[in-house]
């Protein structure tokens, strides 16, 4: 069963213990160069460093370039009902929410990959 998260960093440190967080580095460079929004993840980022740089990210395609944002909840597979359930505050909090949507999203991905595909 995929475990369940309660926020981002937690959720990075648990992809670390089950030795899955390249994988998610991979998958993440991976969906955001198909979705065109350039992104700098060195492979040896420690997971507070890839939380701050994707709330960073999110937080910058919100406010400068928000169809580059809709686009990558879209080549992500973020959903919709997910993003509107984000209670309304300001930009910075909306981004984390976003920003752990995404790592969960991703984290999916990478943990059905690795169970199903051995």
């Amino acid at each position: 069963m995929l475990p369940n998260y309660n926020n981002s960093l937690e959720l990075l440190e648990g992809v670390q213990k089950e030795q899955l967080y390249l994988k998610l580095i991979l998958q993440l460079k991976k969906d955001f160069e198909l979705a065109n929004v350039p992104i700098n993840i060195p492979l040896d980022i420690s997971p507070d460093e890839l939380k701050t740089t994707i709330h960073e990210k999110i937080y910058f395609l919100i406010v400068e370039k928000f169809p580059e944002y809709l686009n990558l909840l879209y080549v992500i597979d973020i959903s919709e009902k997910e993003v509107k359930s984000i209670a309304p505050s300001d930009v910075v909090d909306i981004s984390a929410e976003v920003s752990f949507l995404l790592l969960k999203r991703e984290w999916q991905k990478v943990w059905y990959k690795a169970k199903y595909s051995r």
